[in-house]
């Protein structure tokens, strides 16, 4: 009965394992639905026209300029700040295979191929095309963007590898610690008192 109860046990394993490799190595729905390159690039155009009213002095009496980006102007503008628009950079090979999920974030030699942004109510919804011995990982991390003390904050509430869930416990400290090695680059911009994400906008008010 023993023996017996260990193989179901193995077998059970095996299944399970089977399945979470599969999980891992699967494509995810994405987060937000694919648009042409002349929207993009309006949106983008959208997000920079946005942002010239938060550099643009305002009279003594006047209250601190408060300016929503929405979740297409911010996603337009990080891809086109990583040169996606109009065309992708081709991937670029890396050179370990993280075998953890605090590996897949606090390894530096990880490259990320591909971004998609999609921002839901107050939260912040991104996912990551990277390679991870030569596979297609996709990595989809969300959470509450804000800021603190003039930098940036990030309060992790999903993370998934491929189509599998990982507790945000798991990661989040590897997730802190990441954030911390690149404080500098956290730092809000002069004139940018802070920042949040409210009703699938991101909201930047004006010091």
């Amino acid at each position: 009965m023993q023996l017996t109860a260990r193989r179901i046990f193995s077998a059970v394993m095996l299944v399970g394992t089977a399945i979470s490799v599969y999980q891992l190595m699967s494509k995810p729905q994405p987060v937000a639905q694919p648009v042409s390159v002349s929207a993009a690039r309006e949106s983008a155009r959208a997000f920079d026209e946005k942002l010239q009213q938060l550099q643009t002095p305002r009279p003594a009496d006047a209250g601190p300029a408060e300016v929503h980006f929405t979740s297409a102007e911010v996603a337009a503008e990080m891809a086109q700040s990583a040169g996606a628009i109009p065309a992708s950079p081709p991937p670029r090979p890396v050179s370990s295979s993280p075998t953890s999920p605090d590996a897949v974030i606090s390894s530096g030699e990880v490259t990320v191929t591909g971004t998609q942004v999609k921002l839901e109510g107050d939260v912040a919804r991104g996912q990551f095309l990277t390679q991870i011995a030569g596979k297609d990982i996709y990595v989809t991390l969300a959470g509450h963007l804000g800021s603190q003390d003039g930098f940036v904050t990030f309060d992790p509430t999903e993370f998934k590898v491929g189509d599998l869930s990982i507790p945000v416990s798991l990661v989040n400290s590897a997730l802190q610690k990441k954030l911390q090695e690149q404080r500098d680059q956290l730092k809000l911009p002069e004139g940018v008192a802070s920042l949040r994400v409210e009703n699938g906008e991101l909201v930047i008010i004006q010091k």
